[in-house]
């Protein structure tokens, strides 16, 4: 689609996945109070969605988001209009955005971020909720809040940054609002690998596909968990919910067929209309 008249677009393909795209190519995606509002409506209704098995989430065009809209973000929340509590207007339009990557992280479905170019700020804060990420190329990361005069801790980016590269790399990061390129993303771990420029969708949907191909609830659980034991204070509490959840999972009609396809060495199929129901 040529036209930004939508500012996020969904494309169904095969294997279950749903690749979201946000659709403002001229900005470099950024992120409007408008695309927020449509990628939280996506994120719902793909959610309630039990066709789909995973999503992809990139970016129009040269960028996969380049942070706050910069225009907006001069105006303030309040649109230049003169405000009685403009603090508690503001409040809320943060916690509009920050809320996204909740939002990601409650989706049922895995979501993988195919960032296909810049990935600032809250563009970085996306790809961060993801549950994994693939680079292009030219793909580049920042924390750039830091450097239009906004603290480096945003959407989440102070929780989830130095939880895949570590503290000191994430300081170093959100202090600087310096750029690292698609290479040192990997070497640091904060993408799954790179590809070249114009694959990075693709590969992003065929990793979405292996995803796919388990079981509906058996992968919905394994994300809820991964998320959870990040934040287990022991691992007698992750192990805990990790018992809890393989027993919720035992007996239901997917496990059964999951197993019956490895033993008759064929693919899975599953009913995603009846998930996780046990009989």
């Amino acid at each position: 689609m040529a036209t930004e008249d939508l500012p996020v677009l969904v494309d169904r393909v095969d294997g279950g996945v749903a690749v979201c795209t946000l659709n403002r190519p001229s900005t470099l995606n950024a992120m409007s109070a408008r695309l927020v509002e449509h990628l939280h409506e996506t994120l719902d209704e793909l959610g309630r969605d039990r066709s789909c098995r995973a999503v992809v989430l990139t970016g129009a065009g040269r960028g996969f988001c380049s942070g706050h809209d910069l225009g907006e973000l001069r105006d303030g929340a309040s649109g230049g209009r003169r405000l009685s509590n403009p603090v508690a207007v503001g409040m809320e339009h943060q916690q509009e955005f920050a809320r996204l990557v909740t939002a990601m992280r409650a989706l049922p479905q895995p979501i993988i971020a195919a960032v296909n170019g810049v990935a600032v700020g809250g563009g970085l804060a996306l790809a961060l909720g993801a549950d994994t990420r693939l680079a292009s190329t030219s793909a580049k990361f920042g924390a750039a809040f830091v450097r239009v005069g906004l603290s480096g801790c945003d959407m989440g980016v102070s929780y989830l940054l130095p939880r895949i590269v570590g503290a000191t790399a994430a300081f170093e990061m959100m202090l600087s609002g310096r750029m690292v390129s698609a290479e040192e993303a990997a070497d640091r771990g904060l993408v799954l690998r790179v590809v070249s420029d114009g694959e990075v969708v693709d590969a992003a949907v065929k990793v979405a596909r292996s995803f796919a191909a388990n079981s509906p609830f058996g992968v919905r659980m394994t994300k809820e968990v991964m998320w959870s034991n990040l934040e287990a204070p022991s691992l007698a509490n992750a192990i805990a919910l990790e018992d809890r959840t393989q027993s919720l999972c035992f007996g239901t009609r997917e496990q059964r067929e999951a197993v019956a396809a490895v033993i008759e060495r064929r693919p899975a199929v599953f009913d995603t209309t009846s998930s996780g129901k046990v009989s």
